[in-house]
């Protein structure tokens, strides 16, 4: 009996829309460079109290303007050191209840939110 060979087609390369790329690099806002060697509000166990470190986090919760692929507005977020912002992305599972996670959240923002009428970066 002779084995039929059988001929894999192959894809012709998807044709780029002429569009230009996304820019690789987020959008550096007041708010966002407000976070350069500021300290952590977040402080949640894991933090690393390294103002070397400090970024600018963002609220994780649809009704602050969170979508897919959206980040939520920049006034809805807090200072956090690389851990506490790692932790806050999802790095508490099964070690905090959701709920904490975000009262620890709120707490940061409204300190983070007074930080930022002093500075002048929201009204």
């Amino acid at each position: 009996m002779a084995m039929k060979r059988s001929i894999i087609q192959r894809k012709a390369p998807m044709k780029r829309s002429g569009k230009p790329m996304k820019a690789s690099k987020p959008k550096m806002t007041p708010i966002r460079k407000s976070a350069r060697l500021q300290e952590c509000t977040l402080r949640f166990p894991c933090c690393n109290f390294d103002p070397e470190t400090t970024v600018w986090c963002h609220s994780n919760h649809s009704r602050d303007g969170k979508g897919a692929g959206l980040k939520a507005r920049d006034e809805e977020g807090c200072y956090g050191c690389s851990a506490c912002h790692a932790w806050l992305d999802g790095g508490y599972a099964g070690k905090m209840p959701r709920s904490l996670v975000d009262t620890y959240f709120d707490l940061a923002r409204i300190t983070s939110q007074a930080i930022l009428k002093r500075k002048g970066l929201i009204a």
